[in-house]
């Protein structure tokens, strides 16, 4: 427990004293029009985002996060689950997978313009698309890699294919399918600002392209910053959805380390 703890209070202490030196060298060294004090960051942040423009330009992004990222995640999962319990037709589709897994997200965004127009379902179309190729390749690659003697018992008992692939196939991938969905996370989150930054007449990137336009590095700062801690705090959210789900494979792991 204690050990928990040192860990936690490092985890503090070291964003808290970066914090504290940015404060203290904007305030007594700092002198440059592009680093401006941390302290007049904070008077920007404060009047800007607690709440000014949180349902103009915050709501905007995270919703865009959200429904992309969980659109991709039920897509990805699905997909991916039934390619790897179909080696053939994954041989068969898997060259076009990789073909559209090697297209960058960001240079289909034009694409989406054409197809969707700039709207709010353009910028859940490129999370999606951006997002689904980590969690569909992981999520296949692990069901394909499950322990064929472990399949091959479940067979024998006859077990109903619904229960072999939920209480069989779906645990034993399930480590691999969160390290996918995690990757997809960070993905969305940067991929929905570009979007913004590129095309989009809202939102935090919108806002950052705004104030860089106007030479506002002080209000630019502020959003980078809210980035910074929306990603952070989405991460928190997803250790806790990760922690939850995989508490048997860590059981698991630590009975087999002793």
């Amino acid at each position: 427990m204690m050990r928990g703890i040192s860990l936690h209070a490092l985890e503090v202490s070291v964003p808290v004293g970066l914090v504290a030196l940015w404060w203290y060298l904007g305030d007594t060294a700092l002198t440059s029009f592009y680093f401006p004090a941390l302290r007049d960051i904070w008077a920007t942040f404060r009047a800007t985002w607690l709440f000014a423009r949180v349902g103009s330009d915050v709501v905007p992004t995270m919703t865009g996060i959200v429904l992309g990222y969980a659109t991709s995640v039920v897509l990805g999962v699905t997909l991916g689950v039934t390619l790897g319990g179909f080696p053939r037709v994954n041989e068969f589709i898997s060259p076009l997978l990789e073909f559209f897994r090697a297209l960058p997200a960001i240079a289909a965004v034009p694409i989406f313009i054409v197809l969707i127009g700039v709207s709010l379902k353009m910028e859940v179309a490129v999370v999606t698309f951006a997002a689904l190729w980590p969690i569909l390749l992981n999520a296949r690659d692990a069901v394909a890699g499950v322990d064929p003697v472990v399949r091959d018992t479940s067979r024998s008992y006859r077990i109903r294919p619904v229960d072999r692939l939920l209480r069989v196939t779906l645990p034993s991938a399930s480590p691999q399918i969160v390290a996918g969905m995690r990757v997809a996370l960070t993905q969305s989150i940067v991929i929905i600002i570009v979007s913004e930054l590129i095309v989009s007449a809202r939102g935090i990137g919108h806002y950052i392209q705004t104030a860089q336009w106007d030479f506002d590095i002080t209000a630019m700062w502020s959003g980078l910053i809210l980035i910074g801690l929306i990603g952070f705090a989405l991460s928190k959210l997803f250790q806790a959805f990760e922690y939850k789900v995989l508490t048997w494979h860590r059981g698991l792991h630590g009975k087999a380390q002793r």
